[in-house]
């Protein structure tokens, strides 16, 4: 077993990679977080409740000789609903598309049947190198890492994965990115850059600001209604008569629930969580889009959208 904890050395001669990874593991293993302290900036929903994530956000991480380009997939998990079933099969569409997929794992929880369902599926991928990442390393001792760490490579060795590499990191506390990064640039095949200087995300920007919205609603309410919110932009608009220097963007958006009595506690008492709401996500959207916003949230009833296909086509999945 080969634990990586110090950075590999750089070939003499300095080839150009280009290629694409994407992290799965199950919901909550530290995916978007990783992602976002690869890439330096907020680009993946994250939170503490599982499959938050719904879109495909995709990071990119510029260097001088690679770029990687990070495609973040919902956590893969059994399905109790229609919107389960649609989420799995966008994770094992995304699996047979990439370069290299980073198997995260928490140190913090003893493997358990959602990450052997996950190993059972990533076996079956055989052409795909596969990096098993021990995430939220900050959280737990050197003994308890060290079980973990001998727990994923057995289970590589019983289910008949080779791991590429098998890379502790914490991204929280900024341990071993970099490490990550340069142990996954060897993997993507030779080419030049796939997308401009600068950019930081494919994702469509209207895509972004509501995951933003989503992930500022969830806040506080997730005991409620862990994931039975989804956010529509309707039209993002700059405002007119406004001088050059002095822009201000126009943002109205829907927040979607499922049932009527939903609607008190996403809009809280005299509007204080929806104003909350409000607030929190136009500070992330602006710091996104680099210009003031004006965000105009309203509260809507899709009834049972998670399990109503043509709901789950109108909100974008």
């Amino acid at each position: 077993m080969s634990v990586r904890t110090q950075s590999s050395e750089q070939p003499a001669e300095a080839v150009h990679r280009a290629g694409f990874a994407c992290f799965v593991g199950r919901p909550n293993a530290g995916k978007s977080t990783l992602t976002n302290a690869l890439v330096g900036q907020k680009v993946a929903i994250t939170s503490n409740r599982p499959q938050t994530t719904r879109h495909t956000v995709r990071g990119i991480v510029h260097r001088p000789d690679a770029q990687l380009i990070l495609v973040d997939t919902p956590g893969l998990h059994k399905p109790r609903t229609l919107l389960g079933e649609r989420l799995n099969d966008v994770v094992r569409t995304t699996w047979a598309e990439v370069d290299v997929i980073g198997f995260c794992l928490p140190a913090d929880q003893k493997l358990g049947p959602g990450d052997r369902f996950i190993a059972k599926e990533l076996a079956g991928i055989k052409k795909t190198p596969k990096v098993a990442v021990v995430t939220k390393t900050d959280l737990v001792d050197s003994k308890t890492l060290a079980e973990q760490l001998i727990a994923i490579d057995r289970l590589g060795e019983e289910l008949g994965i080779t791991w590429a590499e098998i890379v502790p990191v914490s991204a929280t506390a900024g341990k071993q990115v970099d490490l990550l990064a340069d142990l996954l640039i060897p993997l993507m095949p030779e080419g030049p850059a796939l997308y401009p200087e600068g950019d930081l995300t494919d994702e469509p920007e209207q895509v972004m600001v509501a995951e933003l919205i989503r992930e500022a609603a969830l806040e506080g309410v997730r005991d409620e209604l862990p994931h039975s919110i989804a956010v529509v932009v309707e039209e993002m608009l700059p405002r007119e008569d406004r001088p050059a220097d002095k822009p201000l963007l126009d943002i109205h958006a829907n927040v979607f629930i499922e049932r009527p009595s939903q609607k008190g506690i996403v809009i809280g008492p005299k509007g204080k969580r929806l104003k909350e709401v409000g607030i929190k996500s136009r500070k992330h959207i602006e710091a996104l889009l680099g210009t003031p916003v004006f965000l105009d949230l309203h509260v809507k009833v899709a009834k049972d959208w998670q399990r109503d296909p043509k709901q789950l086509r109108r909100l974008g999945f």
